[in-house]
């Protein structure tokens, strides 16, 4: 995935914090648990909310206290083990393995070479989550499939390509979860591919690839019509938390939802993406 997906740390209630920690370090253990040594490589802030929006609604989170992956002799709170977390691992393998192979195809032989030795380390963990999760597996593979002859055939609809890919993560939601949880990963989803392209739009025209915010508004994109179309995505997402049962992890939720992402989208409209992202969690204020 692509970090975008990140709490705002000012207005975040110390509770909150914890809760978000607790809930990065247990992903962390899960996917240590559940693939190894390789899969906490790729753990990031998108795979945390996947975790988050995944869980079962309950009045008070679940914490133990385990040993850091990085720093094994310093043991912290985290998560308990939960098949919200298995899914989450399941399906974050899924996806990085996919991101990866999508890298490979697009940045050529010498610059798609680190992601191809990191899918090549990965392949073991994705052949035992695509075993756990054939559906997501194959959805994944289809919509990527989707997403590659629109990106081939230079569409020129920025609808099209972003529901292909807001599409494949929608597919994340369990069936039993409803319309709702799927309507807050597909907005999800559409939101990040358009921040995603909009993040590439310079890299994207120097290197001569094609970038969908380019085809639909020209090589000087249009901020104000693309903030529009994400905007909508942003509340559609609100209203889809509004509707659902996220019991103690709504108050998260909310502040990454209408505080996080929308300062991540300004963020990436004026270019200070590139340095902020490298923050472990955001604290931008400005």
């Amino acid at each position: 995935m692509f970090g975008y997906v990140r709490p705002f740390r000012p207005e975040l209630k110390c509770k909150d914090f914890d809760l978000y920690q607790a809930t990065y370090c247990g992903l962390c253990r899960c996917l240590r648990r559940r693939y190894g040594l390789i899969a906490p490589m790729f753990l990031n802030f998108d795979f945390t909310f996947l975790a988050l929006v995944l869980w079962q609604p309950e009045d008070r989170a679940e914490l133990c206290r385990g040993r850091c992956h990085a720093n094994p002799l310093r043991k912290q709170p985290m998560c308990a083990d939960s098949p919200a977390l298995d899914l989450a691992a399941d399906e974050s393998v899924v996806l990085a393995w996919w991101k990866l192979r999508d890298s490979v195809k697009d940045d050529g032989f010498w610059g798609g070479m680190p992601a191809r030795l990191l899918s090549w380390l990965l392949k073991g963990a994705y052949r035992k989550a695509r075993g756990r999760c054939p559906d997501f597996d194959r959805s994944a593979r289809e919509c990527l499939e989707e997403l590659d002859r629109l990106e081939g055939g230079r569409c020129p609809s920025l609808d099209r390509t972003a529901d292909a890919f807001a599409r494949l993560l929608q597919s994340a939601a369990p069936a039993e979860n409803g319309r709702v949880l799927g309507q807050l990963l597909y907005h999800l989803g559409r939101w990040i591919y358009l921040a995603d392209a909009r993040d590439d739009l310079e890299e994207d025209l120097a290197a001569g690839r094609y970038n969908p915010v380019a085809a639909r508004y020209g090589t000087q994109g249009d901020d104000a019509a693309l903030a529009l179309t994400m905007d909508q995505s942003l509340g559609q997402m609100g209203a889809a938390l509004q509707l659902g049962e996220f019991g103690c992890r709504k108050a998260l939720l909310e502040n990454m939802i209408y505080l996080g992402l929308p300062l991540v989208q300004r963020a990436v409209f004026d270019g200070s993406w590139a340095q902020i992202k490298k923050q472990k969690i955001w604290r931008h204020d400005t």
